[in-house]
């Protein structure tokens, strides 16, 4: 098991999201039930720590940014920079709505259209910043999910306004198209994986990098749609299940999430000002660590001395005498092994 080989590509921020957000649905789905009565504004408590570090971590980098132009030509070091801002920009629309959506809870005197007016301007903002993610390679996420769900969030408002009445399975309908598509994307990663395996001319690496993809997006993608299934069918009125029971599959699709971080690539650099990777910035934090992740175990080999000393020792490769040419005196010398026998010499008879 090489230490260094898991945690090269580790997504430290994808690792604080899917974190915070798996805590915060085990406590809202136990104040759901009535098993915890505690506030929302402490309910919310992982989502406040989430946004407090993205702050925290942004001004920082935005400090080192204005204290030394000199890191601003260092190759991509102003898309890095601008990325950031946008996603700092995103997350404190997402905070106002979070804030929102808890005084509206505790006190509940204005209408939810107001709660929603944040997403309302996340949508278009994310659209801008997934043209210019796309002109400049870069992975946005989060920007994708809130532009794609724009009219999700219009149909909750109104629902939850009881403008509209209508079901929450009709209610949905932006949800299902969405969760369609990943499920074709699962599909396909199935197909490729079983094309890839019964192909010969492709290498192992390649067949264990489609398994495991087609693995992952299964383990997300199956258990988020069991989860809205059967959280709309609680809203509906059509099961009698715990919150508790309708989190799980929730919770399994995050974990899984949580899992991948440790191998995907990214994560941008600017944030608290490291500028480099988040596990070369760690070990240079913690000198101690190097030492323990620079070993490697070798569970294949036998840790018994006795079994060591019975092995036998390889004999030495025998030496061969080397060859000297008569004329130009250069010295030959054959590699064991590789010694062949010098072919007859050929008499060809001339006609007469």
């Amino acid at each position: 098991m090489n230490l260094r080989g898991l945690f090269q590509d580790f997504n430290p921020s994808k690792f604080l999201i899917y974190s915070c957000l798996l805590l915060f649905s085990v406590l809202l789905s136990l104040r759901l039930d009535g098993v915890i009565q505690w506030s929302y504004w402490a309910v919310f408590t992982p989502i406040w720590l989430w946004k407090l570090l993205v702050i925290i971590g942004a001004s920082v980098g935005t400090g080192i940014w204005a204290h030394n132009p000199q890191y601003r030509a260092e190759g991509e070091t102003c898309v890095e920079f601008k990325a950031m801002l946008i996603a700092v920009g995103l997350h404190v629309l997402l905070l106002m709505f979070e804030v929102l959506v808890c005084d509206r809870v505790a006190r509940g005197n204005y209408f939810w259209l107001l709660v929603f007016m944040p997403l309302f301007f996340v949508s278009p903002v994310s659209v801008a910043a997934c043209v210019w993610g796309f002109r400049h390679d870069r992975s946005l996420e989060l920007e994708v999910l809130c532009s794609v769900n724009i009219l999700q969030f219009i149909f909750i408002a109104l629902r939850l306004d009881r403008i509209i009445n209508w079901p929450w399975l009709v209610v949905c309908v932006p949800l299902w198209i969405l969760m369609a598509f990943l499920c074709l994307v699962v599909l396909y990663y199935i197909i490729w994986s079983v094309l890839f395996l019964r192909s010969i001319d492709i290498i192992a690496e390649q067949r264990r990098t489609h398994i495991t993809m087609a693995i992952s997006w299964m383990t997300i993608v199956v258990p988020l749609l069991t989860f809205e299934i059967l959280l709309v069918h609680k809203l509906d009125g059509h099961n009698s299940l715990s919150y508790v029971c309708v989190f799980v599959p929730l919770w399994l699709s995050l974990l899984t999430l949580m899992a991948t971080t440790f191998g995907q690539k990214g994560g941008n650099h600017w944030w608290f000002g490291i500028r480099k990777d988040f596990c070369h910035f760690l070990l240079e934090l913690l000198p101690f660590l190097r030492e323990y992740g620079n070993v490697s175990y070798d569970l294949q080999r036998s840790e018994d001395p006795e079994a060591v000393e019975d092995m036998p020792v390889p004999e030495p490769p025998p030496k061969i005498a080397p060859m000297f040419h008569k004329k130009t005196g250069v010295v030959i010398t054959q590699s064991p092994g590789k010694y062949f026998v010098p072919p007859p010499k050929l008499c060809i008879d001339m006609p007469d």
